[in-house]
C-alpha cells in the first residue's frame, strides 16, 4: 500500500506497535562456584536466599568442623541488598550423580530380589593387637580395632569405632570380630565368621548396598579387600522410581530407621519420601517429600503432591505432575541437553521411571481393572541411596585458597560452566561474580571469563586480583595484567561474620561487591557509582584485611584497583569505581559501563521484534517510538547528558534496504560522578567585595 496521498482520497494507515517489548527483561546476577547440594552443572536461577538455601544447601561439614563456601556467602550478601534474581551455577570436583529411591514397593506377586553377597579372609595382622577393619557404604564409615585386652568396651564414644578381642587363632579372632561388626551394622547386613574370615549379606534383599567396601590396615596405610555386589531389587516389585534433583553423596538418607522413625543418615539436606492414601477403588495415591531428618510424630513437609496416578492417560499421571525431566552439560556442543517428556514441578525431585503403568483404570461399567489393582504402590515411606560425589579431602577454604585448592576444586572444574555461560541466548545476566577464582592463581580462567564477557557485551566481571596476605605492589601489578572496560577488581579481602555458622571469616572482595552492585541497581540507577558513602558502604564486613591510607588509595586507584577503604566515622566503604581498561575514556568508569549494559540491554530487545519486519518508515518510527521516550526517561534519571537517535533515510538508503539491513545510529553523553572535589576556601579583608 502507498505510504502517501497523491490526489484527494482518505488513507487508513496502521501502526502495529503490538510486536514491540514494551519492558525489558529484568537481568540479575551470575555466580558460578562450589554449594553443599543442588544440581551440578546446571545454572538455575533463585529468586531469594531462602529459595537458594532449599537448592544449594548452606553449611558444609569437612572433618570436625563446618564451613560455607564462597558462593553462599556472596548469595546471601547479593540478596540482603536487594538483589532480585541471581543464577546460581554449581561446579563440583570429581564425579556426582544424584540418589534415587528405595523401597517403594506395590503387592504385584514378583520374584525376590538379590541380597547383595560377599565374603574374605582375613588377614594374620589382625591376631597382633594392632590391626583394623573397616567398613564403608552410604551408610558412613564403621572401624573395628583389634585388641588384645580383656573387657575393653565394645564401641567409642562417637558410635562408629568398635573393639574387638583377638584369640590365639585366626578362627576364634574372626568370630569374635563377626559378633561385633554384626551388632554394629544391624539393619545393614547381617555378619558371620567362616574358617578365618567373614560373610557378608545384606539385611534387605537389593541393590542398595552393592558397593560397600570392607578394607583392613593399621595406621594410615589400608587396602580394600572386598567390595560387596550381587545385590537386585526384586522384579516387578518397584512400581515407579524417584530421583533426586541435587546431587552428590549428601543425598543419602537411606539406612533403617530407628524407634522414633528417624534415619540414620537423615539431614536436614537431603530428603525421604512417603506414600499415603493409595486407594485401589479410585486408583490414586498421595506423594509427601519429607526432610531427612525428621521423625515420624514430628514431620517437615516439604512438597505434597495429591490425587497421583500411574495411567498416563490421566492429567494426573505421576510423570506429568511431579515432572520427569533431566538437563545434562554436553561439552563438545557446548549445551545443555534436555531428556524427559515433563517439566519438572518439584524442586527435589523428579520421576526417574514408571515401571508399572495402568493405562484406562476403569472399566466400562467406572470399576477399576483387577489387573491394575496391584499396581499401586502400598503406604510406607523410604529414603534415597546410590549417590555419588563429595568434597575433595583436605579441602582449602576462606584465606587458606590457593591454586590448586580453592574450596576443594581445581580451577579446571569451572572450565565447562565458564564456556557455557558464554551462550547470551540462553543465560541472561549483568554481572559475573566467580569468588575463590584468583587471577594471580587462575589466570587462565580469569582469561576465558574476560573474552566472553567481552564477546556478550551485556555485563561486567568483578574479578579478584589477589589472595589473601597480598600488598598493594602485588595487587597493581596483578591489575596492570588486563586491559577491559568489562570488568573490575576491588581489594583488600575482607572479614565478615558467616551468615549460616556465625564465624567470622576472610572472604575476597568479589563476595560482598555483589551486593553493593544490587543495592546501587535497588535504591537508584545502574548508571549511578557502586562507590562511596551513599552506595558503596560494606556494613557487613567486620573489617578489611588492611587499611588503605591515602597514599594506599593513591596507589591503588591509579593502577586501576578500586580500594575498600576503611574509616573512623562510616566504617568500611567501597571507594573507587573504576573498571579495568587501560586507556583514559568514559568507559573506564563502572557506572558508564553499567549504563552502556543497560541501555543496550533494552534497546536490543526492542530491536529483537524488528527482525523479519517490513523495512519501512512505520517500523522505523513504531521502534524510535519506544527508543526515544526511554532513553529521555534515563536523561531524566540522570543517566544521559544528551542523546540522539538516528534511524531514517540518511543511514537507510536504498542500497542498505536491498542488503536486507536496517540501520540506527545512537549518540549519547554519560554523566560522569564527581570523584575529585576541590574546595577552595578564600580569606578576603574586611569590607572586600565578594566575587558574583
Amino acid at each position: 500500500m502507498a505510504e502517501t496521498l497523491i490526489s484527494p482520497g482518505v488513507l487508513a494507515r496502521e501502526n502495529d506497535a503490538s510486536f514491540i517489548s514494551r519492558q525489558p527483561i529484568a537481568a540479575g546476577a551470575a555466580i558460578i562456584g562450589p554449594t553443599v547440594k543442588g544440581p551440578v552443572n546446571k545454572p538455575t536461577l533463585v529468586s531469594s536466599y531462602n529459595d537458594y538455601q532449599n537448592k544449594f544447601g548452606t553449611v558444609l561439614i569437612s572433618g570436625s568442623d563446618t564451613y560455607t563456601y564462597f558462593t553462599s556467602i556472596a548469595t546471601y550478601n547479593y540478596f540482603n541488598n536487594g538483589g532480585q534474581t541471581l543464577l546460581v551455577t554449581r561446579v563440583v570436583n570429581g564425579n556426582f550423580s544424584p540418589a534415587s529411591s528405595s523401597g517403594i514397593l506395590n503387592n504385584v506377586s514378583s520374584t525376590p530380589g538379590a541380597f547383595a553377597t560377599g565374603s574374605v579372609d582375613l588377614a594374620n595382622p589382625l591376631t597382633t593387637g594392632v590391626g583394623e577393619v573397616r567398613v564403608t557404604g552410604s551408610f558412613g564409615l564403621y572401624r573395628f580395632i583389634a585388641t588384645t585386652t580383656a573387657g575393653t568396651p565394645s564401641d567409642d564414644a562417637d558410635g562408629n569405632l568398635y573393639y574387638f578381642v583377638t584369640q590365639p587363632t585366626l578362627a576364634a579372632t574372626a568370630t569374635n570380630l563377626a559378633a561385633v561388626i554384626d551388632t554394629a551394622l544391624t539393619g545393614y547386613f547381617n555378619v558371620t565368621s567362616g574358617s578365618g574370615g567373614l560373610v557378608f549379606t545384606s539385611a534387605v534383599s537389593a541393590s542398595t548396598y552393592n558397593g560397600v567396601t570392607i578394607s583392613t590396615g593399621s595406621g594410615a596405610t589400608f587396602s580394600n579387600v572386598l567390595t560387596i555386589g550381587g545385590g537386585a531389587d526384586g522384579i516387578g516389585s518397584v512400581p515407579f522410581v524417584l530421583e533426586t534433583l541435587s546431587e552428590g553423596v549428601i543425598m543419602n538418607s537411606a539406612g533403617p530407621q530407628d524407634a522414633y522413625g528417624a534415619l540414620a543418615s537423615g539431614s536436614a539436606d537431603n530428603i525421604r519420601w512417603q506414600i499415603v492414601n493409595s486407594d485401589s477403588d479410585t486408583g490414586t495415591f498421595d506423594l509427601l517429600i519429607r526432610r531427612g531428618d525428621d521423625i515420624a510424630n514430628d514431620q517437615v513437609v516439604l512438597e505434597t503432591w495429591t490425587g497421583l496416578t500411574l495411567d498416563p492417560t490421566q492429567n494426573n499421571f505421576i510423570a506429568k505432575v511431579i515432572g520427569d525431566q533431566v538437563e545434562s552439560y554436553n561439552p563438545t556442543t557446548n549445551q545443555m541437553e534436555l531428556t524427559g517428556f515433563y517439566s519438572n514441578a518439584s524442586q527435589f525431585v523428579r520421576v526417574k521411571q514408571v515401571n508399572y503403568l495402568t493405562p484406562n483404570y476403569f472399566d466400562n461399567t467406572g470399576a477399576p481393572k483387577v489387573q491394575y489393582q496391584t499396581f499401586l504402590p502400598t503406604n510406607t515411606s523410604g529414603a534415597f541411596g546410590g549417590a555419588l560425589g563429595d568434597v575433595m579431602a583436605g579441602a582449602n577454604f576462606y584465606n587458606e585458597i590457593n591454586g590448586s585448592n580453592t574450596q576443594g576444586l581445581l580451577a579446571s572444574d569451572y572450565d565447562d560452566m565458564i564456556d557455557l555461560l558464554s551462550n547470551q541466548d540462553d543465560y541472561v545476566f549483568n554481572v559475573m561474580l566467580t569468588p575463590g577464582l584468583i587471577n594471580a592463581l587462575h589466570s587462565s580462567q580469569i582469561t576465558t571469563i574476560i573474552t566472553n564477557t567481552q564477546q556478550r557485551g551485556d555485563n561486567i566481571y568483578v574479578v579478584d586480583m589477589v589472595p589473601y596476605g597480598s600488598n598493594v605492589n602485588a595487587v597493581v601489578a596483578q591489575a596492570s595484567s588486563r586491559n577491559t572496560s568489562y570488568a573490575a577488581t576491588y581489594w583488600p579481602w575482607t572479614l565478615v561474620f558467616d551468615p549460616d555458622t556465625g564465624d567470622m571469616v576472610w572472604v575476597p572482595a568479589s563476595t560482598v561487591i555483589g551486593g553493593v552492585y544490587a543495592y546501587t541497581d535497588n535504591v537508584s540507577e545502574p548508571w549511578f557509582a557502586p562507590a562511596g558513602i551513599n552506595r558503596g558502604g560494606l556494613s557487613q564486613v567486620v573489617r578489611a584485611e588492611q587499611k588503605l591510607p591515602q597514599s594506599y588509595r593513591d596507589a591503588l586507584y591509579n593502577g586501576k584497583v578500586n580500594p575498600i577503604a576503611t574509616f573512623p566515622s562510616t566504617g568500611v566503604v567501597v571507594y573507587g569505581q573504576k573498571t579495568l581498561q587501560t586507556r583514559a575514556s568514559a568507559l573506564d568508569r563502572v557506572n558508564v559501563r553499567r549504563l552502556l549494559i543497560a541501555l543496550k540491554s533494552y534497546i536490543s530487545q526492542v530491536a529483537q521484534n524488528l527482525v523479519f519486519e517490513q523495512n519501512t518508515i512505520a517500523t522505523r518510527n513504531n521502534f524510535l517510538a519506544i527508543v526515544n521516550p526511554y532513553l529521555e526517561s534515563v536523561q531524566q534519571r540522570q543517566g544521559l547528558y544528551a542523546f540522539k537517535v538516528i534511524m531514517d533515510d540518511s543511514n537507510n538508503t536504498a542500497d542498505v534496504i536491498d542488503r536486507n539491513q536496517l540501520v540506527g545510529n545512537f549518540y549519547l553523553q554519560p554523566t560522569k560522578t564527581a570523584e575529585f572535589i576541590y574546595l577552595n576556601f578564600n580569606i578576603t579583608p574586611t569590607g572586600a567585595t565578594f566575587p558574583a
